[in-house]
């Protein structure tokens, strides 16, 4: 990938919380498990500290979530424990781990997606077909190119998300929504988009 665990890490370990980091899942996906879509066997990839794995879990899924961070593994592992809930959390590259073979039924991505190359873009959606079941479904949020500026990850336009899953997959909805941060430059809120595609 394109930063090592240890940078990973040092985000988590530095004056205050990183900015992605904000305490409580993203509310696009608190909307996303009300309306029962955050079920079944559910992978959280890229977790950070797990708040989306831990919202599934509460929701009733068997939930995973991996990550590079060690650190941001622990916080997740302990936030489950305090919370009473029960879900898997592994310090790994998405890209290289062994998951289980039966696979996922549902795939949650915030904030993963925008932080590959190109080249790592393509070989992650070869992991997430051989994980996600057929019909499965990927809900993707990722930086979007209608944020202004030039700070934070690289910005991803729709053409981009659709020309990535376009062998295999069926985009059903790539809509406008908002990423919650903790403040960078002022900014308390970034432009993303919410991609749901499903694996055919």
């Amino acid at each position: 990938m394109s930063a090592s665990p240890h940078d990973w890490d040092s985000s988590y370990t530095g004056q205050g919380p990183a900015p992605w980091d904000i305490g409580r899942p993203q509310a696009p996906f608190v909307a996303l498990a009300d309306r029962g879509q955050l079920t079944g066997d559910l992978l959280d990839a890229g977790c950070g500290t797990g708040e989306h794995a831990l919202l599934a879990a509460a929701s009733g899924a068997h939930a995973w979530g991996v990550d590079l961070s060690g650190t941001a593994i622990g916080i997740a592992t302990q936030k489950a424990a305090d919370r009473g809930l029960v879900a898997t959390f592994r310090a790994d590259d998405i890209l290289r781990i062994a998951l289980p073979k039966d696979g996922f039924d549902v795939v949650v991505d915030s904030g993963l997606f925008h932080v590959f190359t190109d080249d790592e873009r393509m070989r992650y959606t070869t992991v997430l077909a051989n994980l996600l079941r057929p019909t499965g479904s990927l809900y993707l949020m990722c930086f979007s190119d209608r944020q202004p500026g030039d700070w934070g990850p690289r910005r991803v336009t729709q053409d981009e998300i659709r020309n990535t899953f376009a062998d295999g997959w069926s985009i059903e909805s790539i809509e406008p929504a908002t990423f919650e941060i903790n403040p960078v430059f002022g900014s308390t809120t970034v432009a993303a988009w919410l991609a749901t595609i499903r694996r055919v």
